[in-house]
């Protein structure tokens, strides 16, 4: 009974051996699992590219992305004259094409780790024993180490440049003076300071009462400043109180963008009719294309320059004349208008106002009864009325010289001028009215211009026939077109 009891005791306690060994064997492959740097990777991918140096990094180091290991490093070996990092890759971390691999210090020990960046995704995924093509310059200890050597040698220059510039007898006695300097200054301050100190604050007392004073107007001022934004928010606003319309800022905006519809959808039909003129269509379009409807339009706008051209070259003439008749005692008046194309031609329209009248002659066939008179006779009748007499002649100049023909006083004539004088002296001849007498009318006149634009004439009228034969004197005032607008504005409106 003894015996089996211990017996039974010894076996409690191998079991409890037992199962504590498991545990132990069982914590120890977690903690290891835990520490492991290879934790996680199994089952992944691996991927490898060459590094310049590869100094501080051993197999099993961590290869991060963003602080976070995402792998280790499998194979560090020699690969043609390069080194060559061979990396075990976790599963769920894909790496991109474009993805690329540093070193970076973990420590200032010299221990250092691989990092990368996973590239951009949507490109194409590195395979398994795949490269990184791609190398991520980072600032190595050696780099640091360099720029800190190079920053204490400048202050170390900096430091012997104090040295020799204070350190001597005369740097001493130079910072002596500046802070004997610097205390002079600081006491005269100090004592002007004091000295105005009762102004200073008579200064701010005033400034207080002028604020406090001003208070109501600013308050003012802040009322209309807060009335005026208001206004403006009201003009811009999307609504306004007055029955929800939109502000006046904002209904102008919206006219505009309107109108700027109705403009870009007149440029669109301004395009389609720019495209069917260069196409040729419609009536500009043939009139740009069509070679011949160009040369006819071009042949009718050279006519119509010709012609414009010769109506501005067409220079008017006016001329208000009045003669006195001695014998007759009577007055006649001319109104005269050239037309001078040239300079050696013109056309000459004339209304005169003659007091002899214009004679006619009527021939009459009389049938009679009479005894005392022929049976058949015919009766030629001779009728002078107060009518205006017309002329229109046609001048041509020959040298000193022009002639003139045409219709002169209502009748058939000639004429024939002298121009002497430049033009300031001329003699004047006219032989008209074949018919109204035995001999024909002739009329010589002398004509001076005495003073620009006025003439002074005199002369013999009729001078063939005696008993008709007359004498006159007369001025004439000739002006051309130009003078003529010039005195138009003076012209009465009843006139």
């Amino acid at each position: 009974m003894l015996a089996s009891r211990c017996l039974g005791i010894e076996v409690n306690k191998a079991a409890k051996v037992g199962i504590m060994t498991v545990g132990l064997a069982i914590a120890a492959y977690g903690g290891y699992r835990f520490v492991s740097r290879d934790a996680g990777s199994d089952g992944g991918y691996r991927v490898w590219a060459h590094l310049p140096d590869v100094t501080g990094v051993a197999p099993h180091s961590r290869v991060m992305i963003s602080g976070i290991q995402v792998g280790t490093v499998d194979r560090i070996w020699l690969d043609g004259g390069h080194a060559r990092v061979d990396i075990k890759m976790n599963p769920d971390t894909p790496l991109f094409v474009d993805a690329a691999i540093g070193k970076r210090a973990s420590s200032l020990i010299g221990e250092n780790y691989i990092v990368l960046t996973p590239g951009t995704e949507g490109q194409a995924q590195i395979p398994d024993r795949g490269q990184i093509t791609h190398y991520i310059q980072e600032p190595s200890i050696e780099q640091l180490q360099g720029q800190v050597s190079d920053i204490l040698k400048d202050v170390k220059s900096v430091t012997e440049s104090l040295r020799g510039s204070v350190g001597t007898d005369t740097g001493k006695d130079q910072l002596e003076k500046i802070l004997k300097n610097l205390a002079e200054v600081t006491e005269q301050l100090n004592e002007t300071v004091k000295e105005n100190r009762n102004a200073v604050k008579d200064t701010i007392t005033n400034i207080n009462n002028i604020t406090n004073q001003s208070q109501p107007n600013i308050n003012a001022i802040l009322g209309n400043l807060r009335q005026v934004t208001d206004d403006v928010r009201k003009m811009t606003g999307a609504t306004t109180g007055e029955g929800g319309k939109p502000g006046e800022l904002r209904n102008a905006a919206a006219r505009i963008d309107k109108a700027t519809t109705s403009l870009e959808s007149a440029l669109q039909h301004a395009d389609a009719v720019a495209a069917r003129v260069d196409r040729g269509e419609g009536t500009l379009g043939r009139l740009t294309k069509d070679e011949t409807l160009i040369n006819e339009v071009e042949s009718a706008v050279e006519d119509v320059g010709e012609m414009v051209g010769g109506i501005g070259r067409l220079q008017t003439v006016v001329g208000l004349r009045t003669d006195y008749n001695f014998l007759a005692n009577t007055i006649k008046s001319y109104v005269e208008l050239r037309l001078q194309p040239s300079e050696d031609k013109y056309y000459s329209i004339e209304l005169v106002n003659d007091p002899r009248g214009l004679t006619t002659f009527e021939q009459i066939d009389v049938d009679t009864t009479n005894p005392n008179d022929p049976p058949h006779y015919r009766e030629v009748r001779t009728v002078t009325t107060n009518a205006f007499r017309f002329s229109f002649q046609f001048a041509k100049r020959f040298g000193p010289f022009t002639g003139r023909f045409g219709i002169k006083e209502s009748t058939g004539g000639l004429g024939l001028d002298l121009h002497l004088l430049d033009d300031r002296f001329e003699l004047r001849q006219d032989l008209f009215g074949f018919g109204e007498q035995i001999s024909p009318r002739w009329r010589v006149a002398l004509a001076y211009e005495f003073i620009r634009k006025l003439w002074l004439l005199g002369g013999v009228d009729d001078i063939l026939n005696a008993d008709r034969r007359d004498y006159f004197i007369g001025l004439q005032l000739r002006f051309t077109d130009r003078d003529l607008k010039t005195i138009l504005p003076f012209v009465p409106a009843s006139f």
